[in-house]
């Protein structure tokens, strides 16, 4: 799993995430905008980094470790002091490493006994944070990363629900759904298209990743027919009347795999804007 971009979608879209999770108040995120850093003269790219709004406030670098590294210490101590010494911000710094359990922290810490005991870093572990006693949003979408995989799907149901009631903004509440499909996609890679379909209504659905994937590559298959037929024709009336028939052709090849999905009839007519009864025809002719 590509844990290091999820992280960095979670705490872009729920920054408050991050301050929960080394337990401070989650409001303490609206004094932060959260970005990742390049220190551009050695090539060195840290996960996350949280700037403060004021001097009185600490830098956060966050760090996402999900395999062992001997020299995870090493980099991370390397990159932050280089990125220290090239910034003009002056304000004192905290680091987090994120794991997903102990067993993956197996740096040498020898020559950093020091900084790792002191409140300067951090370590939390995915695996016992069921310590935390928040259940925010944020704090589930993570859990979910080490959820076992028999529980999986139905923990991302109750996450996507409690979306849909908790968060108002279409936006954020797409980004988490999205989120949502993208760490079961890596933990369940062979998901069923039902499974997928019983986790999200509708509109939810057209927000995931698969159903774009197919609704597209129907609308360009169309397209793409169209005006093959249409050049074909060699006429003004023949491009049109091609095009028209190749994106209706492409429609009508969408609606297997919309069936799949689970949609019923009336829903495929809503989304490919097509008359119920033509929607009805082509999911008989499947049968």
């Amino acid at each position: 799993m590509k844990t290091d971009s999820i992280f960095y979608r979670i705490f872009q879209s729920l920054p408050s995430t991050f301050f929960e999770l080394i337990n401070q108040p989650p409001s303490l995120a609206n004094a932060y905008q959260f970005s990742s850093v390049e220190v551009k003269q050695l090539a060195f790219r840290i996960d996350g980094v949280f700037l403060p709004n004021a001097p009185e406030l600490a830098i956060y670098f966050a760090e996402v470790q999900f395999q062992p590294d001997k020299k995870i210490y090493s980099r991370l101590f390397t990159e932050i002091f280089n990125y220290l010494d090239k910034t003009e911000l002056t304000n004192t710094w905290r680091s987090v490493v994120i794991f997903p359990n102990r067993s993956i922290d197996t740096g040498d810490t020898e020559r950093y006994t020091e900084l790792l005991n002191s409140q300067r870093v951090t370590r939390v572990y995915l695996d016992e944070l069921t310590s935390i006693e928040s259940s925010s949003i944020g704090i589930e979408t993570v859990k979910l990363i080490v959820e076992p995989e028999s529980t999986a799907t139905a923990k991302a149901i109750e996450i996507v629900n409690s979306a849909r009631q908790e968060i108002m903004d279409t936006a954020q509440q797409r980004e988490i759904i999205q989120l949502i499909e993208t760490i079961l996609i890596y933990k369940l890679p062979r998901l069923s298209r039902e499974e997928m379909a019983k986790m999200f209504g509708l509109s939810e659905l057209k927000q995931t990743r698969f159903y774009q994937e197919v609704f597209t590559e129907g609308k360009q298959q169309g397209k793409e027919e169209g005006k093959l037929e249409g050049k074909l024709e060699g006429k003004l009336e023949g491009k049109l009347e091609g095009k028209l028939e190749g994106k209706l052709e492409g429609k009508l090849e969408t609606i297997p795999q919309l069936l799949a999905l689970g949609l019923s009839i009336e829903q495929i007519a809503q989304a490919l804007d097509l008359d119920e009864q033509v929607v009805r025809q082509a999911a008989q002719s499947e049968t």
